[in-house]
């Protein structure tokens, strides 16, 4: 039999463009999760600025997240603009472990204002952690129930994301989420970012939350910045 697998969610405070204070803060959340795997949102490592510059898998300014992994035995998924190969940045996800980071996926469905700014991904990923398969995912990718149904044919146990959403809206997330775990009976973890950002978001939603397989939430976060709950898998 598999290993339970901890997982948290995390929406650290996050400075606009500044990724070195940002590192900082996710290596502070990493070491407070106390967790194999850390989900951060929607592109938590710069805010959601629409002109941040990508981040490289390489960065040395990734250091302090690198560092707080191998201390901890992490796996951290964190949110950042990425390169792409047609010179415009992906939405994506950086897969972050001791010895160093990767560009794990790109977000494929684009939302509001985002086309005009970023390419989409054109596949769904999975990341893997031993016993366990995590589907990835980035906001509006959670309301499209393709991209659901094309990650879990990948064959997953969780599907985990992280969004961005205002708090007015805070509980689209758990309708998608629900949704998710109905249909392809997997845990759902979404971190969603907490605290003002740009491209319209003053008042972000946090309330960051693991769901597990019959839709039942395990794991709540508040809807303040710098929050971390986490919760066991099995």
């Amino acid at each position: 039999m598999r290993e339970p697998l901890i997982v948290a969610v995390a929406q650290p405070r996050c400075r606009a463009y500044d990724v070195v204070a940002n590192a900082r803060a996710h290596a502070e959340a990493i070491r407070a999760a106390r967790a194999r795997v850390v989900v951060f949102p929607e592109m938590s490592l710069t805010g959601y600025e629409f002109d941040a510059a990508p981040v490289d898998a390489d960065d040395p300014r990734l250091a302090p997240v690198v560092a707080a992994c191998a201390e901890t035995g992490s796996l951290a998924l964190v949110g950042a603009p990425v390169p792409g190969d047609t010179g415009r940045p992906h939405i994506g996800v950086l897969a972050v472990d001791g010895g160093g980071a990767r560009v794990a996926y790109r977000k494929m469905w684009l939302g509001g204002a985002e086309p005009e700014h970023f390419a989409p991904g054109n596949a769904p990923a999975v990341v893997e952690v031993p016993g366990w398969r995590l589907g990835l995912a980035v906001c509006k990718d959670t309301g499209v129930p393709r991209h659901a149904a094309d990650t879990a044919a990948l064959g997953i146990d969780a599907y985990v994301a992280g969004v961005l959403d205002s708090a007015v809206d805070w509980d689209v997330q758990g309708e998608r989420a629900r949704r998710v775990a109905a249909a392809h009976r997997v845990w759902v973890a979404t971190a969603s970012f907490a605290g003002s950002t740009g491209g319209g978001y003053p008042d972000a939603a946090g309330r960051s939350r693991i769901w597990a397989p019959d839709g039942r939430v395990v794991a709540e976060a508040g809807p303040e910045p710098g929050a971390v709950v986490r919760a066991i898998l099995s």
